[in-house]
């Protein structure tokens, strides 16, 4: 089984992650032609003195790892799930999984940008946060996972780039998404935090350039 105990195992910092974080959203604007179909994206102006790094399959996923002066927080979101508040009799969060998030960043979890119209609750079925100073991960610390999945919370497939970040898979990835061939060397100059030259670009997305 695969949930956020295993994520919070696998992790980089909060600084390693941001700059990782950018880099995907940087590959997925330059290899795409098209912002809409993006799954990775950044915005360094979520609010004062806050970051967003999202992801959004259009199929209903999504996560978010927010930074802010308080700490990091990340929330996903797998809509198949057994842990979907859609999935409760009650609609809430499941248990456990929000319960012991800091009070300093329970105004990243409760931004209305996760909360779908008309609902009163966060759209959240895996919870990791890291307070400033902080040296490890955070999770809830008792959650009663459902028996039976491979991954209850989604975890697995929401983080697998986040927990292996070795640039074969993050070429595998876009390879897959974009349905032609991605080269190694322009995602491991990405990836490194290096600027997108005219070069790269050309690589990377060879039909915009042409």
């Amino acid at each position: 089984m695969s949930t956020v105990y295993e994520a919070a195992a696998l992790l980089p910092g909060p600084a390693e992650l941001r700059v990782y974080l950018r880099a995907l959203a940087v590959l997925d604007a330059t290899i795409g032609d098209d912002p809409q179909f993006c799954v990775y994206a950044f915005n360094a102006d979520w609010g004062p003195g806050e970051e967003a790094a999202l992801m959004d399959n259009g199929s209903g996923d999504d996560f978010s790892v927010l930074f802010a002066p308080a700490g990091v927080l990340i929330r996903g979101f797998d809509h198949e799930s057994a842990m979907s508040p859609y999935g409760t009799d009650d609609e809430e969060v499941w248990p456990g999984v929000v319960d012991e998030v800091p009070a300093a960043l329970l105004p990243l979890l409760n931004d209305p940008a996760f909360r779908d119209e008309g609902l009163d609750f966060t759209r959240v079925t895996v919870c990791l946060w890291r307070e400033t100073g902080d040296t490890a991960w955070r999770t809830g610390s008792a959650i009663d996972f459902p028996v039976g999945h491979e991954s209850p919370d989604g975890s697995g497939f929401l983080f697998h780039l986040l927990t292996d970040r070795s640039p074969e898979t993050v070429q595998a990835h876009f390879e897959d998404y974009y349905e032609r061939p991605v080269p190694l060397d322009a995602v491991r100059h990405v990836l490194a935090g290096h600027p997108v030259t005219p070069a790269i670009a050309a690589a990377l997305s060879p039909d915009e350039v042409s």
